[in-house]
């Protein structure tokens, strides 16, 4: 299947690692140009000059720790340059713990980088995915949004309300020829993955390869996913072919999530 995405401008956060970067790769080569945004000039630099095409894409510093910031520079940006056709929200998520020992401060930061610049985001986008008939906004959530995870407090709590808020917006706007739905990535070989490996090692007694194996056992295709697996299915609802699916939560997961 070809999914043609030539002419077709993406905002992709969180674009300098993981599951971001392997999104931004795989929209380049189906034709789109690419923005980036996340907190590292440099490593923006990088991966865009890594991109096909490298000049025709670009990238925007900001920090999703302040709404108003990012909301500033991402005018300042279309005013210059032009809007979106694509908007992939992603953000490293919250530390890990139990909800019971979670900090107020911890919720109101992961609350502030995953929802509200998800609403800022969405916001100063839509207008011309409005006027260009066409719009996808994919949010890169969590499988906690269906079965919540042991040890992931703050993590479970926000990425609901995230799934929540864009199930509404994406009946609000579906009229206008405007997609939005949630992809649900499981285990993915990230570097925070390996960062609650190492946190669940350290608390456990267990070695690191250990926990590893432990968590693989749990997945029916007993192995982690690579983020450009998880890509696939953005790159997917972000295309034409998927015009007639709105509001899902889709688990790429290797079957982990056991509710339907």
């Amino acid at each position: 299947m070809n999914f043609n995405l030539k002419n077709k401008y993406a905002l992709v956060c969180g674009g300098t690692a993981g599951i971001g970067k392997a999104t931004a790769f795989l929209l380049a080569e189906e034709g789109a140009t690419i923005t980036l945004v996340a907190r590292n000039e440099e490593k923006l630099k990088h991966v865009c000059s890594e991109l096909p095409n490298p000049e025709l894409h670009s990238y925007i510093v900001a920090d999703f720790s302040n709404p108003t910031d990012l909301k500033t520079k991402l005018d300042i940006f279309i005013a210059a340059n032009h809007g979106f056709h694509i908007l992939v929200n992603n953000t490293g998520g919250p530390a890990a713990g139990p909800i019971f020992t979670a900090t107020l401060n911890a919720f109101e930061l992961a609350f502030t980088q995953h929802l509200k610049c998800n609403h800022v985001l969405a916001q100063t986008v839509v207008p011309f995915m409005k006027d260009a008939k066409f719009g996808r906004i994919i949010n890169i959530i969590s499988t906690s949004v269906k079965q919540p995870l042991d040890g992931l407090g703050v993590s479970n709590t926000i990425r609901g309300a995230v799934a929540s808020w864009s199930k509404t917006l994406s009946n609000e706007v579906a009229k206008f020829g405007i997609t939005i739905n949630n992809v649900l990535p499981g285990a993915t070989a990230t570097d925070r993955l390996f960062d609650i490996l190492k946190d669940t090692a350290d608390k456990s007694g267990l070695t690191e390869e250990e926990v590893a194996e432990n968590l693989k056992q749990s997945i029916p295709v007993n192995r982690f996913a690579a983020p450009e697996e998880i890509a696939n299915a953005i790159v997917f609802l972000a295309s034409e072919q998927a015009a007639y699916i709105n509001g899902i939560n889709l688990p790429v997961d290797g079957g982990r999530t056991k509710s339907l």
